[in-house]
């Protein structure tokens, strides 16, 4: 039998995201509303809030679209992609168009 060649495992450094996407960190889910009312664990939430972690290069360019790298955003996470980073991380690349919302300070 010829010997196989070693293959080292690849460590991801970083992801950056291409096109018009972004890629986003999700805040982590809550289980209990102000309230006090416990959400179900199979509840499944429309939108969903994270910080952007990259942008991509046609969206840092593109004035049309104002988001920037650690903003929290809120988003709809029908077509993002997520993304088996860092195990204890949520991370997703996101459509631009599916950033639905930007919160900011009235500092910003």
């Amino acid at each position: 039998m010829p010997n196989k060649p070693k293959t080292k495992s690849a460590r991801l450094d970083t992801v950056e995201p291409l096109g018009e996407r972004v890629l986003i960190r999700k805040d982590e889910d809550k289980k209990v509303t102000k309230g006090g009312i416990e959400l179900p664990d199979s509840i499944e939430i429309p939108n969903i809030t994270g910080r952007i972690v990259a942008v991509s290069t046609q969206i840092e360019k593109d004035d049309n679209f104002p988001v920037r790298q650690y903003d929290r955003v809120l988003f709809n996470p029908k077509q993002a992609i997520p993304v088996e980073f860092e195990k204890d991380n949520c991370l997703f690349v996101v459509p631009i168009e599916d950033v639905v919302a930007v919160f900011r300070s009235s500092k910003d």
